[in-house]
């Protein structure tokens, strides 16, 4: 089949097109997955560069976001048709631990993110769990189905599960132009946030944040330091917000924690600014100020997410689309920053 690998870690040169990798093979409990589009995250990025704590077989095949029609389905796979249109939600569960009996199946024991720790979709075929499988919602094309799983997923788990967004609540998301963060500005207007603030490093991507439901733009430019919690304090008459919805880090952390009322939540669920922040720790015990982590959601939540992109009511903002053989071409953009929404290959 066709695919794009890498056979060491690096930079996207390590990237490369082949067209004769090995088809997946699936068990009973798996289903093959003809893909026809895979959108790019930055964990495909953090995956080629290499995680430590990470050992990968390699060659590999990054790629967590997709959707397809079924190839084959495992004989334990019921309920699941051949050539059906689908989408994948990105991890899979074990279902039997501790953390999935209680519905907190994101941080399974044995939790598992296609093209992370297995094969992932930058390919003609790619295998996941038969609960991985749902339905496309018949109103998105293949590539949009691909734009929505693992963006609108995490930004949905921070917002409701951890920060408890709604409409008493002011929220301010940074990065609002990557794929995680038009996502999150969605959601909250759908949750019906009172003040919706999203920072981002030029006019256009604000003036996008706003027609996504955004009420002001906070600009921070990449070359600055990122000081904006004066704006954000001068748009919340020197309150502060609730949230904050972080997955800069580094850069950032220290501007977050301070634009925060008392008794806000930073909530996080990544850092592509660099993993290691300094801030007071005083703001935290005088003013009651939380730090959350989050990773990725629940199967429940994607199931919902999914019904509310059937009905409309959230949509995959696609910034382009690229062919397979244009993987680096399309990595090397994200890396540029120079985007809006997602970055789509179509397989």
């Amino acid at each position: 089949m066709r695919a794009v690998i890498f056979r060491e870690y690096g930079g996207p040169d390590k990237l490369e097109y082949v067209a004769g990798f090995p088809e997946p093979v699936i068990a009973d409990d798996e289903v093959l997955v003809r893909v026809r589009a895979c959108a790019l995250n930055h964990l495909d990025i953090w995956v080629r560069q290499g995680i430590p704590a990470l050992k990968l077989p390699l060659p590999h095949i990054s790629g967590c976001d997709a959707s397809g029609e079924v190839a084959r389905a495992g004989k334990n796979a019921r309920g699941i048709e051949e050539g059906q249109a689908v989408v994948i939600a990105p991890g899979a569960s074990c279902w039997q631990c501790a953390f999935c009996k209680s519905g907190r199946d994101n941080i399974c024991e044995q939790y598992s993110i296609i093209g992370e720790n297995r094969h992932g979709a930058l390919a003609e075929y790619v295998k996941v769990k038969a609960t991985q499988i749902l339905p496309k919602p018949a109103n998105l094309s293949f590539e949009e189905a691909a734009a929505y799983p693992l963006v609108f997923l995490t930004a949905w788990h921070m917002l409701f599960a951890h920060a408890g967004i709604g409409p008493e609540k002011n929220v301010l998301i940074l990065a609002a132009g990557a794929g995680v963060g038009q996502a999150a500005v969605q959601i909250a207007k759908y949750a019906g946030a009172r003040m919706i603030l999203a920072a981002a490093s030029n006019k256009e991507k604000l003036d996008k944040a706003r027609l996504l439901g955004a009420h002001q733009g906070i600009l921070v430019p990449r070359d600055a330091k990122a000081a904006f919690y004066r704006d954000v304090l001068k748009a919340t008459s020197g309150e502060g917000v609730d949230i904050i919805f972080e997955h800069v880090g580094s850069v950032s952390m220290d501007s977050s924690v301070k634009s925060l009322r008392k008794g806000g939540i930073v909530v996080t669920c990544g850092a592509t600014s660099g993993p290691q922040a300094a801030v007071d720790l005083r703001y935290f015990f005088m003013r009651e100020l939380r730090l959350q982590g989050s990773i990725m959601g629940t199967l429940e939540e994607m199931k919902t997410i999914t019904r509310l992109m059937a009905e409309g009511r959230l949509k995959p903002v696609i910034d382009s689309i690229f062919p397979l053989e244009e993987t680096r071409a399309a990595q090397e953009k994200m890396l540029s920053r120079d985007f809006f929404g997602k970055i789509v290959i179509k397989v």
